[in-house]
């Protein structure tokens, strides 16, 4: 039997002189930690899975969208003629958007605590499957897709729909 031991890293200690951190240190170490949770808060899910080209439109600013990327309430993912996205929202939901897509979240709540549960959402063109996360097992009123010909009412757990040009 071969035993492997790994070296374990010292612990970083940091002292600090209390005497000299003043209100303006600890605005400055504030200010430097990074990710915001003012931020954080704004994201309500995240590009999981991309397939060729799709596009994330933000405040009017388009980037290229690639696993991992944030999606805020707002949001507008646009995919090409070969390209698709999957989306998982903080409430587990699932959104597969296909070929010549353009789909928004409209309106996001997920404080299940404070009975506040919303998705409301436009599928502008193309196509989308949609798997119900939490918002819509707790309260599937809360839970809509509009698109250019009436609005879809999730009362199960699944769907697909098809635009049709």
């Amino acid at each position: 039997m071969l035993d492997v031991l790994m070296p374990v890293p010292t612990p970083l200690i940091v002292e600090v002189n209390m005497k000299a951190f003043s209100p303006c240190s600890a605005l400055f170490v504030v200010l430097l930690i990074p990710g915001n949770a003012a931020a954080d808060a704004s994201v309500i899910g995240y590009i999981k899975t991309v397939s060729d080209i799709a596009y994330i439109v933000d405040d009017g600013n388009t980037s290229r969208a690639s696993q991992g990327s944030p999606v805020h309430i707002g949001s507008l993912i646009k995919t090409d003629e070969h390209g698709s996205a999957g989306l998982t929202l903080k409430d587990n939901t699932l959104l597969s958007i296909g070929p010549n897509t353009e789909f928004s979240i409209d309106a996001y709540q997920f404080a299940p605590e404070d009975d506040k549960l919303e998705l409301s959402a436009s599928l502008l063109k193309g196509t989308l499957q949609y798997i119900s996360g939490v918002i819509a097992k707790l309260k599937p009123e809360a839970v809509s897709v509009k698109t250019p010909t009436g609005v879809i009412a999730v009362r199960g757990t699944r769907f697909l729909v098809k635009l049709e040009d």
